[in-house]
C-alpha cells in the first residue's frame, strides 16, 4: 500500500480535530453566552432562593437547576415565590434561543463538512510538512500532481477556479485542493508554505507566477521555487537573479519536437545548475560516423555522457571509455539539446 494511503487515516483524524477546534473558536461567542446564562442564572437563582422558605443548598445546585429549566426539565416542584417562578418561563426562552442559534448551526456544520469544503481542505493541509504546493490545477498542474503522487510525495493544491473533474481526481490522490487566490498571503499560509519544501507555479500567467513565487519566497526563504514561464529569456533571467527553477514551456517542448522529427526518443529536459539536460535514446546506424569510435572519444567530441550501451540484448550501464561502438548498438545519452542534436546528426550521416 502506498505511503500516501497509509497516512490518510491519521491525517483525517488530525484534520477532524483541527477542524472541530476551528469550529469551536468560530462559535465561541454563542458558547460563552450560553455559559454565562447558565452560571449567572444559577447564581442568581441560588441567591434568590435564600430568601424563601425552601432555599437550595449550594450555588452549583442552582446552576444545575437552571440548566434543567433551560431544557424544560425542572429539578423540583414549581416554587411559590414569584421571582423564582419567573425562571421557569424566562430560562427556557433564553437558553433555548442561544442554544438554537449557536449549537444547532455548529452541529450542522460539524456533520456536514461538505458545506465548508474550503475550511476542511485547509484543515487537511495543516497536517502536511515538507510537502510541495502546486498553484494552478490545469492539465499541466494535474499531471504534476499525478507524478508527485506516483513518487509518494505530498502535495497541496491551490486553484482559484478548479474544474470539478480535476479537483476530484486530485483529492482521490490525497491532495487537498484549496479554492482561493494564491496571491493572498493568507492562502499560501493555509497551504503550509512556511513548512513546505517546494512550490510549483503552473498558471498560464507569467507575471502572476512571478508574483506568487516572490511572496512564497518571502514567507519561506528556503522554499524551492519551480515556475512555469512561457518566455525563455524571462526564464533565464529568473534562474540567474532569483535562483528559481524557471522552465519555459516552448523551450522544453522544442527539443522533443526536433528529436522526434530526427527519429530519436528524448525525455523532458531537467534543469541542472541552470542548464537544461535531457536523456535521449538512439540506435547506431549501419553507416554511422559513430561506428568504431570509443565511448570516451564520443563523449569528448560531442560533450555528452553515455549512460547505457545495449548490444545483443545485454545492457551495460556506464560503459567503459575504451569500449567501441558497433552498428545496431542502442545508446542512452545525457546532454543538452544542442549536444544531443549534433550526436544524432552525425549518427544519421554516412
Amino acid at each position: 500500500m502506498r505511503r500516501v494511503n497509509r497516512s490518510f487515516n491519521w491525517r483525517k483524524i488530525h484534520a477532524t480535530w483541527r477542524d472541530t477546534w476551528l469550529l469551536l473558536r468560530q462559535f465561541r461567542w454563542p458558547l460563552l453566552a450560553f455559559a454565562i446564562a447558565i452560571i449567572g442564572g444559577g447564581l442568581l437563582y441560588y441567591s434568590l432562593s435564600q430568601t424563601t422558605d425552601t432555599p437550595i443548598n449550594t450555588p452549583v445546585e442552582g446552576m444545575y437547576h437552571v440548566l434543567g429549566l433551560t431544557f424544560l426539565q425542572p429539578m423540583e416542584e414549581f416554587p411559590d415565590s414569584g421571582y423564582l417562578q419567573a425562571f421557569y418561563f424566562l430560562m427556557p426562552l433564553i437558553g433555548i434561543g442561544i442554544f438554537a442559534q449557536g449549537f444547532t448551526e455548529f452541529g450542522v456544520l460539524f456533520f456536514n463538512r461538505r458545506a465548508r469544503s474550503k475550511e476542511w481542505e485547509m484543515a487537511v493541509a495543516s497536517t502536511f510538512s515538507k510537502h510541495a504546493i502546486l498553484v494552478g490545477l490545469g492539465h499541466l498542474g494535474y499531471r504534476v500532481v499525478h507524478n508527485l503522487y506516483k513518487m509518494d510525495q505530498d502535495v497541496v493544491v491551490i486553484e482559484k477556479n478548479p474544474k470539478a473533474d480535476l479537483s476530484a481526481s486530485a483529492r482521490q490522490m490525497g491532495a487537498p485542493v484549496i479554492e482561493d487566490d494564491a496571491t493572498r498571503e493568507s492562502t499560501l499560509k493555509s497551504a503550509g508554505v512556511e513548512r513546505a519544501r517546494s512550490i510549483v507555479l503552473c498558471t498560464q500567467n507569467d507575471s502572476l507566477n512571478l508574483q506568487i513565487a516572490l511572496k512564497a519566497r518571502s514567507l519561506n526563504p528556503k522554499i524551492r521555487v519551480i515556475i512555469r514561464i512561457f518566455d525563455e529569456d524571462f526564464a533565464r533571467v529568473l534562474r540567474e537573479q532569483y535562483d528559481f527553477m524557471a522552465m519555459s514551456a516552448t523551450g522544453m517542448a522544442a527539443p522533443a519536437f526536433a528529436s522526434a522529427a530526427a527519429g530519436v526518443d528524448i525525455s523532458t529536459p531537467i534543469a541542472v545548475e541552470g542548464q537544461a539536460l535531457s536523456l535521449a535514446r538512439l540506435n547506431v546506424n549501419q553507416n554511422s560516423k559513430l561506428v568504431g569510435k570509443s565511448v570516451g572519444e564520443i563523449e569528448g567530441t560531442y560533450d555528452i555522457s553515455i549512460v547505457l550501451l545495449r548490444r545483443d540484448d545485454q545492457s551495460d550501464f556506464h560503459p567503459s571509455a575504451e569500449r567501441c561502438l558497433e552498428a545496431g548498438d542502442t545508446l542512452a545519452i545525457l546532454g543538452g539539446p544542442a549536444e544531443i542534436s549534433a550526436t544524432v546528426n552525425h549518427n544519421n550521416e554516412s
